[in-house]
């Protein structure tokens, strides 16, 4: 299942329009001066055959007995040409990818909440570079699609592509937005629809949602991951600046005033399934990504708040229903 045979499985739908950023021309129009770098990465790859594929309870593809000790060194060399790494961990024929986030984490907080994956379409909206699109795959999902409009996760995504290529996940380089102008108004494609780690970005939270239940076969499974605060119905944290050094947060809601959003958009059953403080375990420099992390943007005297003085991060796991 690569990206040529893409559209194929996409079938005749409505979301046979989204073929057209899954393509190998699409990627390489990309105006982005890191775009030959990184595609210099990925062809250095070398040609490996992994012996054994694990998805479900960890992205491990292949083991070092698959290849030779030269074949890893240049396997890594060529994975680092896409540093930073920010969403999994990867490992991949014996090489560790030990991402910023621990990405596994998140998946288990939620996996056993979420409705079964087996045989559903999921559209994961702002992805990173798929590492939960390929654990939806190990899941049983018939097609996991990503979506996520900064091109060195795509690659990133590519390069482990590159040794799963009938694996039914994809990641598509584009905006949601840019993929839903493709698309008929209320596609309702989708069995399950993610946004994990986005609403906060959106400078209108409820129009994101409306896009999201917009995507939603009726009965349809929303799975919501954001930052919240705690507070009663209706309160919500708009920071003056930047939170946590991030500059382009908008809206930070509680718990139950994002029940209310939910309920508001038309969603139906909305639940609050699982609410946790982001650890300095679970978000941290690495390696593999070695600029500043969260804790960089903790008050180094009182780590229960941030740099601006805001609290510090609590991330929510909410579930809802199309109707």
């Amino acid at each position: 299942m690569s990206y040529r045979q893409f559209p194929g499985l996409l079938g005749n739908g409505p979301l046979r329009a989204l073929a057209r950023f899954g393509t190998p021309e699409w990627f390489n129009s990309r105006n982005n001066g890191d775009f030959p770098r990184w595609q210099a990465a990925l062809v250095s790859l070398p040609d490996l055959t992994p012996g054994s594929i694990e998805l479900r309870e960890a992205v491990r593809i292949g083991s070092a007995a698959d290849c030779s000790e030269a074949e890893q060194a240049q396997l890594r060399t060529a994975l680092q040409g896409l540093i930073p790494w920010r969403k999994g961990p990867f490992e991949l024929f014996g090489v560790h990818i030990d991402t910023e986030w621990r990405s596994d984490w998140k998946w288990d907080r939620l996996r056993q909440h979420i409705a079964p994956l087996q045989g559903r379409t999921i559209l994961d909206v702002g992805c990173g570079n798929g590492y939960h699109c390929f654990r939806m795959a190990g899941e049983g999902a018939r097609l996991a699609i990503g979506i996520d409009s900064q091109l060195a996760y795509a690659m990133q995504y590519r390069m482990v592509k590159r040794y799963v290529p009938d694996v039914p996940a994809f990641v598509l380089p584009t905006t949601f937005e840019q993929a839903l102008e493709q698309l008929p108004e209320d596609v309702a494609a989708f069995d399950s629809v993610f946004s994990m780690g986005v609403l906060y970005h959106r400078r209108s939270p409820i129009d994101h949602l409306l896009q999201l239940r917009s995507c939603l076969r009726p009965g349809g499974e929303l799975v919501l991951e954001t930052l919240v605060v705690e507070g009663p119905q209706g309160h919500v944290l708009v920071p003056q600046d930047r939170y946590c050094r991030m500059p382009n947060v908008w809206f930070i809601p509680s718990c139950a005033t994002l029940l209310l959003w939910l309920q508001r958009c038309g969603l139906r059953n909305g639940r609050v399934v699982d609410v946790s403080t982001t650890s300095l375990q679970e978000q941290r420099t690495t390696a593999w990504m070695r600029f500043q992390s969260l804790a960089d943007s903790l008050d180094p005297r009182d780590r229960s708040i941030t740099v601006e003085g805001l609290p510090a991060p609590r991330r929510a796991v909410l579930l809802a229903n199309a109707p």
